[in-house]
């Protein structure tokens, strides 16, 4: 008995804000039954129920206005839980990764839903207004470049891709989210004009896992060497 608690006594504290192993474990064990198909089908609800609220009248005075933003932040939010993936890992040892294809392909999704409820409900496929407002408008033209910025991750978010082009230079080009996540919060900032609490909120999530992936980035190899040396 002595023995026991002299080792408990002397036995390191597990590091602040950590989660226990075992309930990140269960919690992780318990995740693994979810299917990624659930993922899809609750992320769409949003989206669908938006859009039968608009047919039925009930978004408003400007109801496209509503839709356009609704989609737009939904988007910020499925790329904002793509980010949290990694550093849920690594910091509560919480295993998301199954999860996070269909968490970047709804952000990309409701991306593309925000841009066609801009292109045909706001400007009619009026091509001229179209090209004058990416051009006269910085929130638009950060929009539209982060949109294309999607695209090839979109394309490419298969298993068939990730063979393809190999998993070092996959993994480069899926670094482009974390340009589009930051496009996508100043996209937002500059639309509102009049600073509201909420999109301030989203951009400084993004700064926040931005900042913990360039710090990761560079402490990491400074790690390496010093456990070499």
């Amino acid at each position: 008995m002595a023995d026991t608690a002299k080792r408990l006594s002397n036995a390191p504290a597990p590091p602040r804000g950590a989660a226990a192993p075992g309930t990140a474990k269960r919690l992780t064990s318990a995740l693994q039954r979810v299917p990624v198909w659930l993922v899809y089908a609750v992320g769409f609800i949003p989206a669908v129920a938006y859009f039968a609220l608009g047919v039925m009248d009930e978004l408003g005075a400007d109801p496209m206005k509503v839709l356009e933003r609704e989609l737009g932040e939904w988007a910020l939010i499925f790329l904002i839980a793509g980010l949290c993936v990694t550093p849920l890992r690594q910091l509560l040892g919480l295993s998301l990764l199954r999860f996070r294809r269909a968490l970047g392909l709804l952000a990309f999704w409701y991306v593309t839903l925000h841009l066609v409820t801009y292109l045909v409900l706001d400007q009619g496929l009026d091509w001229a207004a179209i090209w004058a407002d990416i051009v006269k408008r910085p929130y638009i033209t950060i929009g539209m470049a982060s949109f294309v910025l999607l695209v090839p991750l979109a394309l490419t978010s298969n298993n068939a891709s990730i063979r393809r082009l190999g998993a070092q230079a996959w993994n480069r080009l899926h670094t482009l989210v974390y340009l589009a996540a930051a496009g996508g919060a100043l996209h937002y900032l500059l639309v509102v004009k009049s600073w509201p609490l909420e999109p301030l909120i989203y951009a400084a999530i993004i700064a926040t896992l931005l900042a913990w992936r360039g710090w990761r980035r560079i402490a990491k190899p400074a790690g390496a060497r010093a456990a070499r040396a």
